[in-house]
């Protein structure tokens, strides 16, 4: 830790280089996917349900690091555009099963090169070993 009589210098901070590479991240991401493709978030979640074929939302939320406000938003829009299909759990009543849909399923196949292509811009600056160990330092970050 430095000393506290070093200046503090905001560009030297950790959150704020980690949002400022977010932004370009989705910046590219959105680029990538066009505007009417999903977001970043929206994506996460399209793929997680891919890879699960179903889950519940409280899960899906868990798996994708959205809180429970944002799992319902993502969830209610991707269901409004018919990408995820919703049904009750026949054991429990109270929890809610999410599956892609036909279109959502479609979908994520045909956008899997693009967000492919935006994680390869994002990370064009660095060497590819580089890459790799960034990707290694934010992965026991999280």
């Amino acid at each position: 830790m430095p000393p506290r009589s070093e200046t503090y210098r905001l560009e030297a901070q950790i959150g704020h280089l980690l949002r400022r590479a977010h932004q370009r991240h989705v910046a590219i991401f959105i680029a990538e996917m066009g505007e009417d493709g999903p977001t970043p978030t929206q994506f996460a979640a399209l793929v997680k349900l891919g890879e699960s074929k179903e889950l519940s939302q409280n899960h899906l939320g868990r798996l994708t690091g959205m809180d429970p406000a944002t799992t319902k938003g993502v969830v209610t829009r991707l269901i409004e555009r018919g990408l995820i299909e919703r049904a009750q759990d026949p054991i429990d009543k109270r929890r809610v099963r999410l599956r892609l849909s036909g279109e959502g399923l479609a979908l994520v196949a045909r956008l899997i090169d693009k967000a492919r292509a935006a994680s390869t811009a994002t990370l064009a600056p660095l060497s590819p070993s580089e890459q790799r160990r960034l990707i290694s330092l934010l992965g026991r970050i999280l």
